[in-house]
């Protein structure tokens, strides 16, 4: 018996929406040009005239439109247009569009749309031939989602680019649930561990849903793909599952797998993994399930740091930051560690302390290997592999993110991440700002997130797509499409650290609320939990206090900290009595607040 077959976890059918148009227009040759808004994975639904059936309908669709107000019918990149025709009924009063399938996104390893609901396609524009007649009110965007609560999540802030982001990113995760699991955009439609990852952050953050999330990556155990940190990444996954959700089914139905996929088996002896060892083998690799019979991923394992690894347009220089790839990498043994130290926690969890101390050795261990082989005491920072002389971005970057670099080593580290600026790409930025807003620089961070060049959100946005991007912009990945959910980031960026609510014991027993405003000034919003919403707000009076504001759902306790910022003493209140607090790393916390609405006071 498969896991598959002794446990499944239950989703909730996808959803139809119908969208009626924010603008409309006759164009010259009596086409009618419909703009929707926001592009949406679905169909369109015109009304028919007399004159319009029986006879031949053709339309347009497509996410990109040119100056003049017409559908672009050559997009650049992966960026999507189909022309259809179909046939009328003389019966009908609406025609809804039937797509034909793509053989880019309906391969054997690609996720297919229910029978009931029919091929979907990603498009904001329209025109529909010969239109002159119809009434342009009622065409309809037919938008085929998961289930979403708009209202379950908010965000606003004094920073119009910040919240312009938030919206766009909030959005684009209800968008890219068309398929019922995280798919990595249209192109494909394929899952993959790196991609879903960010997203079941970032639908934690805009939503109270966990099942997906969990669908997704127990789908991924049984089907996964090819980069190697992808499979440490699982590990992430089921931590992440169980702390918000508090739930330990998925993690005793899949223990043995989680295990395997910490890749401890590659080990050498002083604890770090290489892909090129011999202890590789395709037996390894069947058991992480990567040559299964579902699988298109026959290469074995491979690993990644970044994406594209390469130029793939001209000048361009990837989105390594120029990594030399060495056989025992940086990047991947960072995971690894990381994967380990969670997966001590999954067992002590569980219940097994054999385990529990094997994975904290070994974690421990693969740490100090790095530190010993791996960092370079002369420029300060950790090289890409061993052997290697170059230090990218991405190898000094995970280590801060998962909180293995040392505290004598974390400020020069900090110091060169900071010199490189988003020498990533959209995957990259995810663990990127995770990485600032955990060493205490929310201030580098807001100002990556809110840039206006063109390795920012803000370009996505200019650049006319109204879901994220799989890339910063044409010039870094040339065939890029703007449907992907990997480069979401901020969706689960602003609520966890911007308003900085998080778990602190699994199933929001216990919740951290740390605002890192980062020199705003204002901040409020909502952030989902399974006990209901909890809301935050922060703003600075003109006398330069600080006034936080916390309301906390019934069944959860909370920790509340803010790092006093220069012209303030560290004195707070609580609900207008002073309280002492605790300060850790510049941090004043105050424990133990009950449910209910609080205000801080940071005199």
């Amino acid at each position: 018996m498969t896991v598959a077959e002794r446990y499944t976890i239950a989703t909730r059918p996808l959803q139809q929406t119908e969208a009626a148009p924010v603008r409309t227009r006759l164009t010259e040759d009596g086409a009618r040009f419909v703009d929707f808004g926001k592009a949406a994975f679905g169909t369109l639904v015109v009304p028919l005239t007399n004159a319009m059936r029986p006879g031949r309908l053709v339309v347009h669709l497509g996410e990109q439109a040119t100056p003049e107000g017409r559908v672009e019918r050559s997009p650049p990149g992966s960026i999507r247009y189909r022309r259809i025709e179909q046939e009328t009924r003389r019966d009908e009063a609406r025609a809804r569009i039937v797509i034909p399938p793509d053989p880019r996104n309906t391969g054997p390893a690609a996720i297919r749309m229910p029978p009931g609901i029919g091929e979907v396609l990603p498009f904001r524009y329209a025109e529909i031939e010969d239109g002159k007649d119809l009434d342009p009110a009622a065409v309809r965007q037919v938008r085929v989602h998961y289930p979403f609560d708009d209202g379950a999540a908010s965000f606003r802030s004094d920073n119009d680019v910040l919240n312009a982001v938030w919206e766009l990113c909030k959005y684009s995760i209800k968008a890219t649930s068309f398929c019922g699991v995280y798919v990595d955009g249209d192109r494909e439609r394929i899952p993959y561990e790196g991609d879903a990852y960010i997203n079941q952050l970032a639908h934690y953050g805009v939503d109270r849903e966990y099942a997906l999330a969990r669908y997704t990556h127990e789908y991924l155990l049984q089907h996964p793909t090819w980069p190697t940190e992808w499979h440490l990444h699982s590990v992430m996954m089921a931590w992440a599952d169980f702390m918000y959700t508090g739930e330990t089914v998925s993690l005793r139905e899949f223990y043995e797998d989680l295990r395997v996929k910490t890749l401890v088996d590659l080990a050498r002896e002083d604890g770090l993994i290489s892909t090129e060892s011999e202890r590789c083998t395709r037996a390894f690799e069947e058991r992480l399930h990567l040559h299964g019979d579902a699988s298109i991923f026959r290469h074995g394992l491979r690993d990644l740091v970044d994406w594209p690894p390469g130029s793939l347009a001209d000048g361009g220089t990837g989105e390594r930051d120029g990594h030399e790839m060495r056989p025992v990498n940086t990047v991947v043994n960072a995971f690894h560690a990381h994967a380990l130290a969670l997966m001590s926690r999954i067992a002590r969890v569980l219940g097994r302390t054999e385990d529990q101390a094997f994975f904290a050795e070994r974690a421990a261990l693969v740490k100090a290997s790095i530190d010993r082989r791996l960092f370079d005491p002369s420029q300060g920072r950790y090289i890409d592999g061993e052997g290697a002389r170059h230090a990218s971005l991405h190898s000094n970057l995970f280590m801060l993110a998962f909180g293995l670099a040392p505290g004598e080593r974390r400020d020069t580290v900090v110091r060169f991440v900071e010199s490189r600026g988003m020498a990533c790409s959209v995957y990259g930025a995810q663990h990127l700002l995770d990485a600032l807003y955990r060493n205490g620089r929310d201030r580098y961070a807001l100002e990556l997130m809110t840039a206006r060049h063109d390795r920012s959100w803000w370009n996505m946005i200019r650049c006319g797509t109204t879901i994220t991007a799989e890339a910063w912009d044409l010039r870094y990945k040339k065939n890029l499409d703007w449907n992907h959910a990997w480069g979401a980031a901020p969706a689960n960026i602003i609520p966890r650290f911007v308003l900085g609510v998080r778990p602190l014991e699994p199933g929001f027993r216990k919740v951290l609320v740390h605002p890192q405003p980062g020199g705003l000034q204002e901040i409020a919003g909502t952030v989902p939990s399974p006990h209901g919403p909890i809301a935050v707000s922060l703003a600075t009076g003109a006398s330069g206090k600080r006034r936080l504001v916390v309301d906390i759902p019934g069944d959860i306790t909370a920790r509340i900290g803010l790092r006093p910022s220069e012209e303030e003493t560290g004195d707070v209140t609580v609900d207008g009595k002073r309280h002492a607090g605790r300060v850790e790393n510049g941090t004043l916390f105050v424990d133990d607040i009950e449910p209910g609405t609080h205000e801080l006071v940071y005199a």
